[in-house]
C-alpha cells in the first residue's frame, strides 16, 4: 500500500472527518511523478470498483451523498485530485496537465484494484480528466464503463468548435457562458479575488456547489486555476483526433449554465462508438442537487457493463 509519511505537508481535514465514518478507509497514494493522493474508499473491495472523479472547485467531499447510497453495491473510490482537498500539489503549472492526471488515475486504479476493470464516474473537470483517460490506448482497456456529468472532451469540443460555420449558435451560446475561461487566465488576479471571497461573486463557476460544505474550499479554488492555464489553450488550440470505444453515458443537465448540452452532446458523437445520452432537468451542479438521480443513472449503466 502506498502510504506516505514526512516529506511534504499532508493536511488532516480528511483523516479527522473519516473518524466519524466508520464504512470508509483512506490512503495516501503515491504519483508517477512523487506527490500524494488522499485517497477514501467505501464499500466491500469484492463489489465493482467506481471510481469518481470531481471537478473544480471541489474536492472528494462532493461525492459524499452519492457514495453512501452506491457503496452497497459498489467498491467506491474517491479522491482529491492534485492540488485539492488533501492531495499535494504540483510545484509547476506542467504537473497540472492532462497527461499527468490520467497516470494519477492510473496509479488510483493500480492501488485499489489491481488488474481490476473499473467503472468511473466524472464531473466537471473530473468528466474532462475521465474523457482523456478513456481516449488514452494505455488507459482506456482498464474502463468498463464511464458515466460523464457536466462536460467534454477538450479535444472533442475543440474540433466541434472548428465547426463553427456549420454550428454558429450553440457555439457563440458556448463561447458566452464560457467567459471566465479568459478571466482565469490572467496572471494573479483570479488568485487576489479568491483570497478576498470575490472571485466567486465574479464568476459563479468558482463558487462551486452551494449544497457542498468544503473545508479547504479556498485551497481548492486557488490551486484549480492551474487545471485552466495547463490545458485550456493548448488542447482547443491544437485538438487531436481522439476516439474511445468504452461504453459512455452522457449526463447533461438541460439548464447547465456552464457547459451547454449541445457542445457536451455534439463534441462527443463522432469520437465515441458506444454512446448513450441522458438528458436530464437540473443545473451544473446536479450531482450536489440531486446526488440520487445520478447514483441511480450510474448504478443502471455500469450494472449493464
Amino acid at each position: 500500500m502506498a502510504l506516505v509519511s514526512g516529506g511534504r505537508r499532508i493536511y488532516t481535514v480528511a483523516a479527522l472527518y473519516l473518524c466519524f465514518c466508520e464504512s470508509r478507509s483512506f490512503m495516501y497514494v503515491r504519483t508517477s511523478d512523487g506527490l500524494a493522493l488522499a485517497v477514501q474508499t467505501s464499500g466491500d473491495p469484492a463489489n465493482p470498483v467506481l471510481i469518481a472523479v470531481h471537478g473544480y472547485p471541489d474536492s472528494h467531499v462532493l461525492w459524499d451523498p452519492i457514495v453512501e447510497i452506491l457503496q452497497d453495491r459498489f467498491y467506491v473510490v474517491t479522491y482529491d485530485v492534485r492540488g485539492c482537498g488533501e492531495s499535494e500539489a504540483p510545484d509547476s503549472r506542467r504537473g497540472y496537465r492532462l497527461e499527468q492526471l490520467v497516470l494519477d488515475l492510473q496509479a488510483v486504479a493500480d492501488e485499489v484494484a489491481p488488474g481490476r476493470k473499473v467503472h468511473l464516474l466524472g464531473h466537471d473537470w473530473g468528466s474532462i480528466q475521465c474523457w482523456e483517460a478513456v481516449t488514452t490506448p494505455e488507459f482506456a482497456p482498464r474502463v468498463a464503463s464511464y458515466t460523464s456529468v457536466s462536460c467534454m472532451s477538450l479535444d472533442h469540443a475543440g474540433k466541434w468548435i472548428r465547426r463553427l460555420l456549420l454550428e454558429p449558435i450553440p457555439v457563440a451560446r458556448q463561447i458566452v457562458s464560457s467567459y471566465y475561461l479568459a478571466l482565469f487566465q490572467l496572471p494573479q488576479l483570479p488568485e487576489l479575488a479568491a483570497r478576498a471571497g470575490i472571485l466567486g461573486k465574479v464568476t459563479p463557476v468558482a463558487a462551486g456547489s452551494p449544497h457542498v460544505d468544503d473545508p479547504l474550499a479556498e485551497r481548492n479554488v486557488i490551486n484549480g486555476l492551474e487545471l485552466y492555464r495547463a490545458n485550456m489553450l493548448r488542447k482547443l488550440g491544437a485538438p487531436q483526433e481522439r476516439h474511445s470505444d468504452v461504453p459512455v453515458l452522457l449526463i447533461a443537465p438541460e439548464q447547465d449554465e456552464f457547459v451547454k448540452p449541445a457542445v457536451q452532446i455534439r463534441s462527443a458523437t463522432p469520437y465515441t462508438s458506444n454512446l448513450t445520452v441522458k438528458r436530464v432537468p437540473g443545473k451544473h451542479w446536479i450531482v450536489a442537487d440531486d446526488p440520487a438521480l445520478i447514483a441511480r443513472l450510474t448504478a443502471e449503466f455500469a450494472g449493464q457493463h
